[in-house]
């Protein structure tokens, strides 16, 4: 697979990363397993880059990739891991975020033992705390690379300035942020930022939780879902509106002789050297498909039929609801 480089003077990586948060319940029920059989084909397929967060499942992906590593000892070295930390709950249950030296430090430990090593290869702050300064966190996280802990720093849902500003303090390596033809928001400044400043763009959700698939999450299992279900794109009417301008999407991967995931991960594959997909299942079949799209060598008049049936903001439906959008940066 083609590799690239996950920040400047970073690490070479995958061109395509595998996200980890499948490793929870996020999308549906998962075992060991089956995480460590997704792991087995992320080696297979060369696929070396695992994000992964203390939250995804409360520390269950995490430990997930450590009982992997421990039963297969040597594997360590052939991956390059990511894990992030900030997020919280208060006493009521509601989403709160700390972003200060001793939560990130402490947070860090505990998922240092779920992983199994003693240092992880990047760090993410997963939300800044609203009114934080950017220049804090990004010393706060530099801090624990001073100290060994982790060998560089990101940036999780972020706007273009809170990046400015926290190089200021401390290099960040990668931004984390929602990015496909279902959400092009990272167009309108994130991605040029990152590509200026030398920071790998870090695509999470890269086939749109499902829309950009031959096989959408069905609405059946959508109820067992709270954040699918909670989702404005996959609410009614917006679902029924989306799955429909979709099947123009299938038919072109299809007429390309491919699946529609391979072909989303391929369009965010040219969106700049610097950008890396991490596409997250629990299924090998579905590992290979969007892996395939690293395969894929997309003209402009192939990239002009994707803008035809997918142009720039043809989703109905907001990318979050007004709860989840608690946290998540807005620039544009």
């Amino acid at each position: 697979m083609e590799r690239r480089r996950l920040w400047e003077n970073g690490p070479e990586v995958s061109a395509i990363g595998y996200g980890a948060m499948s490793f929870s319940d996020m999308y549906g029920p998962t075992n060991e397993a089956e995480s460590h059989a997704i792991l087995d084909a992320c080696r297979d397929l060369g696929v070396i880059y695992l994000d992964t967060a203390n939250i995804y499942g409360m520390g269950k992906s995490e430990s997930a990739i450590g009982t992997y590593l421990r039963a297969n000892p040597g594997v360590r070295d052939e991956f390059v891991i990511a894990t992030k930390a900030s997020i919280g709950t208060d006493a009521e249950g509601k989403r709160v975020f700390d972003n200060s030296a001793a939560h990130l430090e402490t947070e860090l430990d505990k998922s240092l033992k779920r992983l199994g090593v003693d240092c992880v290869d990047l760090f993410y702050a997963h939300r800044r705390a609203p009114g934080f300064p950017p220049e804090e966190l990004a010393g706060n996280l530099g801090r624990l690379v001073e100290k060994g802990k982790a060998k560089a720093i990101g940036l999780s849902e972020i706007a273009p300035s809170t990046l400015r500003l926290a190089m200021n303090a401390f290099p960040v390596a990668a931004v984390q942020s929602e990015y496909s033809l279902l959400s092009r928001a990272p167009d309108l400044g994130l991605v040029q930022a990152c590509a200026e400043l030398g920071v790998a763009m870090v695509a999470f959700s890269p086939v749109g939780r499902s829309m950009l698939t031959d096989n959408p999450i069905p609405r059946e299992r959508l109820v067992n879902l709270p954040f699918m279900r909670a989702n404005p794109r996959f609410m009614e009417p917006n679902l029924t509106e989306n799955l429909r301008i979709m099947q123009g999407f299938r038919a072109l991967a299809a007429e390309m002789g491919t699946s529609a995931a391979a072909l989303a991960n391929a369009w965010l594959l040219t969106r700049g050297p610097h950008v890396l997909p991490i596409p997250g299942t629990r299924s090998v079949a579905h590992l290979r498909e969007c892996v395939a799209g690293a395969e894929l060598n997309l003209s402009q008049t192939d990239l002009d039929r994707i803008d035809a049936v997918l142009p720039v903001g043809w989703a109905c439906g907001d990318r979050y609801s007004d709860e989840q959008w608690y946290g998540p940066e807005r620039y544009c």
